[in-house]
């Protein structure tokens, strides 16, 4: 009988602590990369004019109207990155939450357990809170990707229905960094 108690005893705990286990991996992750094709669709379906704007190691380098059939390609480093909301990568990352009180807003905030073998190096989600609901008002990715004769860090910033910003830094044995940056716009003024 005591054995018997004992054996329950021990069920009870493991069953306990799988429990909370599949609790913590069953809350999902933000959907960025679901979020932004949602964006890229609305704005390949609307008739706001493009934008796009170029810098080379912090000098302007040029400003051009975009074609709206041009404007996914000009997304893709965002539409190309992996969906951390996927089962395959969630167990990789972490997820914090946090609430800056000064800009009244909720940060999600996502990076990996082991930065060395990752894309994704941190994943932010900016959702602001007032009194007609919740917003998502920004989406922050910074990656790393190397390569074997090369280092590239992506910086990337989606402001939610206005622009979006492409930071790249490339570093190459034996020569200097080169940094290049765009952001393209198409509804910037929208104060929605």
């Amino acid at each position: 009988m005591k054995k018997i108690s004992i054996f329950l005893f021990l069920f009870i705990i493991v069953a306990c602590k799988q429990k909370a286990k599949e609790k913590t991996q069953t809350e999902p992750f933000f959907p960025v990369l679901s979020y932004i094709k949602s964006q890229v669709t609305h704005v390949d379906t609307s008739f706001y004019p493009i934008t796009k704007v170029s810098w080379l190691d912090s000098m302007h380098t040029d400003t051009t109207y975009i074609k709206r059939e041009d404007f996914s390609n000009l997304a893709k480093d965002f539409l190309e990155i992996p969906d951390i909301s996927a089962t395959k990568y969630k167990e990789l990352y972490t997820e914090e939450k946090f609430y800056d009180a000064s800009l009244n807003t909720v940060i999600l905030s996502y990076k990996p357990k082991d930065p060395g073998s990752a894309i994704i190096q941190r994943q932010e989600v900016l959702i602001n809170h007032d009194l007609q609901g919740d917003k998502v008002n920004n989406l922050i990715i910074d990656l790393t990707i190397a390569t074997k004769d090369s280092s590239v860090e992506k910086k990337l910033l989606w402001q939610v229905n206005k622009s979006f910003n492409v930071y790249s830094s490339v570093q190459k044995p034996g020569q200097a960094e080169t940094i290049r940056r765009f952001k393209v716009i198409w509804n910037e003024n929208n104060d929605e």
